[in-house]
């Protein structure tokens, strides 16, 4: 099947719905948090992830939920588009549902998380970003040599099976080219050296050695 008939197959298959179906879960997601917000009940979180948010709550200081969620947020966002895979519960329960809204508490602001309509609105925003960036990445870097590698985004990875994107996301690196492959051991030992997820680490790696020794499509 060409990529044109499947193109011509509808919305469904068509690139630009999946910045829609993540603004449709983001916006869920971060309803949820309001629910946990003022009736304390909702979160699509672990309980865990939700005790930072909870800490913050009760003591003032959300840097924790912040770091932690955006840090995340950030990881999945650059692994979506070249590992072909958003991990609903690293990128969007964890970002959007805590760490969005910590980083919101913390700089005082207060009304997309006591307001069920605005957060509905805020959430679908923010996801619609996300799947927009996702989209723009992967057009701009891995689908631009006409190759996804295998890969196409999709979402369902759980934090558990994301653990092996790192070795994998640099095994791949290698095999594309020894500049870019050497980039992404830096980059991941780097993250591993400070406890971060190591998927990001050797993304950031391979795109900076990539584009300082882009490679050669034939």
């Amino acid at each position: 099947m060409t990529d044109q008939s499947i193109k011509n197959q509808g919305f469904w298959l068509s690139e630009w719905a999946f910045p829609i179906f993540v603004a449709t879960l983001c916006s869920g997601i971060f309803a949820g948090t309001h629910m946990y917000y003022v009736y304390h009940v909702g979160a699509f979180n672990d309980i865990a992830i939700v005790a930072m948010l909870e800490a913050g709550i009760k003591g003032g200081s959300y840097g924790a939920a912040a770091a932690f969620g955006a840090s995340f947020l950030f990881a999945r966002i650059l692994e979506g588009p070249l590992v072909g895979i958003l991990d609903i519960g690293g990128s969007l329960q964890t970002g959007i549902g805590i760490g969005v809204p910590a980083l919101l508490l913390s700089a005082g602001i207060t009304g997309p998380i006591e307001n069920f309509g605005l957060s509905l609105i805020v959430g679908a925003i923010c996801g619609l970003l996300i799947g927009l960036i996702i989209i723009l990445i992967r057009r701009y870097t891995v689908a631009g040599a006409n190759s996804t590698f295998g890969a196409d985004v999709m979402m369902g990875a759980g934090n558990a099976s994301g653990r092996y994107l790192g070795p994998l996301i640099v095994i791949t690196a290698i095999m594309a080219s020894i500049p870019v492959g050497i980039g992404a051991t830096i980059g991941a030992a780097i993250f591993y050296a400070y406890k971060k997820p190591i998927a990001g680490g050797a993304i950031i790696g391979a795109m900076i050695m990539g584009a300082l020794f882009p490679i050669q499509i034939v």
